[in-house]
């Protein structure tokens, strides 16, 4: 909540700032904890998605990466 000098902690939902869609109802503890778990395994589900996929493609990647192709194993781009 905005006072008139600084900010205060909502009293209705505790500061989290989660409510039932659509109306003014606060999430129990309960569900305020599974919904929070399941923003977390979402959120580390797409860190190591992009942990996993390459994120340089095409030309960039030959440039970015070593290929141990050129003179004593250094990286060969071809130019």
């Amino acid at each position: 909540m905005k006072g008139l000098f600084y900010e205060l902690v909502c009293t209705d939902c505790n500061g989290s700032g989660w409510v039932v869609w659509g109306s003014k109802l606060v999430l129990s503890s309960d569900e305020l904890v599974t919904q929070l778990s399941f923003k977390l395994q979402h959120a580390q589900r797409e860190i190591s998605a992009l942990k996993g996929s390459p994120l340089m493609s095409g030309r960039q990647s030959q440039f970015e990466r070593s290929n141990r192709l050129g003179a004593g194993g250094t990286n060969y781009t071809g130019d």
